[in-house]
């Protein structure tokens, strides 16, 4: 035995190397392989692989791919885009007395309430007279505007509109 080490002739089969995530659109394409039975002189049968077409490219797509892309395009660039309901015409309901409110809560909501309040504190710390006498308890215009908006004084009136553009301006008093 010799210090030297022995030359070992390992067989081993190479495993193709994962390719990273890649979007949906720019897969690379499966190459397909056939194996045919290739019977020797001495009667032994050799499975050889036989390589149909060539391995397109990472981010190329093959010609049946970029055929059915094009297919794909030209139906979607004929379809017809409707924008605006040419039939509908938006109709304003009519607000007939209080509790006739038929688009929305019978209650302002936060958000209508947020900015009826934000625009009178901004007209009052602006200079605009008070609807009402200015209570003791006052310190800040949106505090006056909050005493204005419970009495129901400010002359304002919501408009609540639907999606498909009809619409009911609501007079603040209506409101619970």
């Amino acid at each position: 035995m010799s210090d030297e080490p022995e030359d070992i002739n390992i067989d081993t089969e190479e495993v193709a190397e994962e390719p990273e995530a890649v979007p949906a659109v720019a897969e690379e394409p499966l190459v397909e392989t056939t194996e045919e039975v290739v019977s020797g002189e001495e009667g032994e049968e050799e499975p050889k692989a036989e390589k149909k077409g060539k391995k397109a490219k990472k981010g190329e797509l093959s010609p049946e791919e970029a055929a059915e892309h094009e297919r794909l395009r030209k139906i979607i660039e004929a379809r017809e885009v409707i924008e605006i309901d040419p039939i509908h015409v938006a109709i304003e309901y009519e607000s007939t007395g209080k509790g006739k409110i038929s688009i929305g809560p019978p209650t302002l909501t936060r958000f209508e309430k947020a900015r009826i309040l934000g625009a009178r504190a901004l007209q009052l710390s602006l200079g605009a007279p008070p609807f009402i006498p200015i209570p003791k308890d006052v310190a800040t215009s949106l505090d006056l505007a909050y005493a204005e908006l419970e009495k129901r004084v400010i002359p304002i009136t919501i408009k609540r509109t639907l999606p498909n553009g009809d619409f009911q301006n609501i007079p603040i008093d209506y409101f619970n």
